[in-house]
């Protein structure tokens, strides 16, 4: 008895303890649903960061540029030390004389000042930073799009591994509870070995499409998780499921033209922020063969002197203006300027073929979205006559009225049904996510 009870009291410890675990791992869980989601990753995810950077990287080169327009002032020294004096040689009266020019040491220390004061170049150079950087936070919003994107459609399709983990783990129960009944029939001899070995290979059959059904929610998880920049060993309970977006596929209303318009397209407007870049570079090449102005100064101390001796010290300074014409360079840049002018034709070509390219995705987009509700629409009924008849059949079948092909065949409907409900919801927000991707919508 002592015995008995101590097994008791071991057991019920460790029942208690695995509830503990249970309890605790439930408590250390994030519960996460679509919008969570969506701000996990636009804070968390690395390619946010990188866009951000980038965009930090063009500012600091504007900076660099504005200070082109400033004044340059840089200090400079010299020390000079003659190893062997020049000698000059003069006629003086009819005789020659040899004379060393020239001291043992000379020294300079001096300030330079440089200032461009009409420069079309650097100008443009600045308005094309300006550009860059609008270019820049362009594309960080491309990749938010791109990334709210991913994670709803990563999003949607854990849901649907989900449900139809559950749609198969549900007929997995439904072939277990007939299966109980054909071997309860087997043993009152109502039912011949050969439907019992139907019924029970047939249950045997469904075991790999469950578990591969569950390995798919796993995967699914882990890969949501990798896109919203968090640890796949992360304990996170991702909430919602497919059929709560059952009503607003059904009510759903197509967008007009109007709403289908591509103004806020990322991949356009970048295209046309490029082509603003080559007229601005344009101009880069065309102020490269006008005159330029440039301010120039100097201040020089200077002194020399042999060893031993006192040094002689000498200031220096001048102001300079500094006017360059160019007089050849015009026949390079008439042909630079065909070469952007051609480079220009390109990208506007690109950009034609990318609008009729963006045009057909709506468009494709749209017709996924009306197909999925049409589908829904049917496929909900549909599930609701197959669930009807499937309880009917198992029924008919407890009191002998009909075959085990019967009730399979019930539960083969009942299951396709489901799982074509499903297909359907995702399908509608998959689209709906495209489009908005292509459109520019940010949320």
């Amino acid at each position: 008895m002592r015995t008995m009870n101590k097994k008791r009291l071991s057991l019920l410890l460790a029942g208690l303890l695995a509830c503990g675990m249970m309890m605790a791992q439930a408590q250390d869980s994030v519960h996460i649903n679509l919008d969570k989601a969506i701000e996990i990753a636009l804070s968390e995810a690395p390619t946010m960061r990188i866009a951000d950077r980038s965009v930090d990287i063009k500012r600091e080169y504007k900076k660099e540029q504005i200070v082109s327009l400033f004044p340059d002032v840089s200090l400079a020294s010299n020390y000079n030390r003659t190893l062997l004096k020049q000698t000059m040689s003069m006629d003086m009266g009819g005789q020659t004389m040899n004379i060393k020019v020239g001291r043992d040491n000379t020294y300079s220390v001096g300030a330079n000042l440089s200032l461009p004061l009409v420069s079309f170049p650097l100008w443009s150079s600045l308005k094309l930073s300006s550009m860059d950087i609008d270019l820049a936070l362009e594309a960080a919003r491309s990749s938010k799009i791109d990334l709210i994107n991913q994670v709803k459609q990563a999003y949607y399709t854990y849901l649907l591994a989900k449900q139809s983990y559950d749609v198969l783990k549900a007929n997995y129960d439904n072939l277990d509870s007939s299966n109980r009944l054909v071997v309860q029939s087997y043993e009152q001899g109502l039912v011949s070995e050969y439907e019992k070995l139907r019924s029970e290979v047939a249950l045997q059959n469904q075991k790999p499409t469950v578990n591969s059904a569950a390995t798919a929610i796993k995967l699914s998880a882990m890969r949501l998780k990798v896109i919203l920049g968090m640890d796949v060993n992360e304990p996170v309970i991702f909430d919602g499921q497919l059929s709560d977006y059952e009503q607003m596929v059904l009510n759903a209303t197509m967008p007009s033209e109007q709403d289908l318009q591509l103004a806020y397209n990322s991949a356009l407007r970048q295209m046309d922020m490029g082509i603003e870049q080559l007229e601005q570079s344009k101009k880069i090449v065309r102020g490269s063969s006008l005159p330029m102005l440039a301010l120039a100064g100097a201040f020089q101390y200077s002194g020399m002197g042999d060893d031993g001796q006192k040094f002689t010290n000498y200031p220096y300074s001048y102001v300079a203006l500094s006017l360059q014409v160019p007089i050849v360079g015009w026949a390079s840049t008439h042909y630079k300027l065909k070469q952007s002018d051609l480079s220009i034709q390109n990208m506007q070509d690109q950009r034609l073929d990318l609008e009729r390219n963006l045009r057909l995705g709506v468009q494709s987009c749209v017709n996924d979205m009306e197909q999925a509700i049409e589908d829904l629409a049917s496929d909900s009924e549909t599930m609701r006559q197959a669930q009807k008849a499937y309880d009917i059949a198992q029924k008919q079948y407890e009191v002998g009225m009909n075959t085990w092909l019967d009730l399979r065949s019930t539960e083969l409907a009942l299951l396709t049904s489901q799982l074509t409900y499903c297909q359907a919801i995702f399908d509608y927000l998959v689209a709906k996510a495209n489009l908005d991707a292509t459109l520019g919508k940010e949320q």
